[in-house]
């Protein structure tokens, strides 16, 4: 069965070129445009790994892993950043918050494909 990723993400663009990437590789996508819609697609779809942008209208990605990390069937859920924040100190939050890996935009898909099996095996 193919492992099912969640991108959450305001940009549809962004969205649509990592679940072409994704989908590619065999994974099945779920979407969602803001970290609200997200926890909406958690509620109602299992997945394997969740790739989420941090700056996003509603609810933005830090918050969001908060909320995820929240959830006890969400607590080995790797969660993946995908943003152009690279600084250190967003990193660090980005952890404390629970992310598991970082990603910065623009990213090559092999990249992307690189990071998703490492902590999706």
């Amino acid at each position: 069965m193919a492992k099912r990723v969640l991108t959450v993400d305001d940009s549809k663009t962004m969205r649509d070129m990592v679940a072409f990437t994704l989908k590619n590789a065999g994974f099945d996508v779920v979407e969602a445009e803001d970290g609200q819609k997200g926890l909406s697609v958690l509620g109602s779809a299992n997945v394997d790994v969740i790739i989420t942008d941090v700056n996003m209208p509603n609810m933005d990605g830090m918050t969001f892993i908060r909320h995820v990390r929240a959830q006890p069937q969400f607590k080995a859920t790797p969660i993946l950043v995908l943003t152009t924040e690279g600084s250190d100190e967003t990193k660090q939050k980005g952890r404390e918050a629970g992310a598991t890996g970082w990603i910065v935009k623009p990213f090559s898909p092999e990249k992307l494909l690189q990071v998703v099996n490492k902590v999706c095996p």
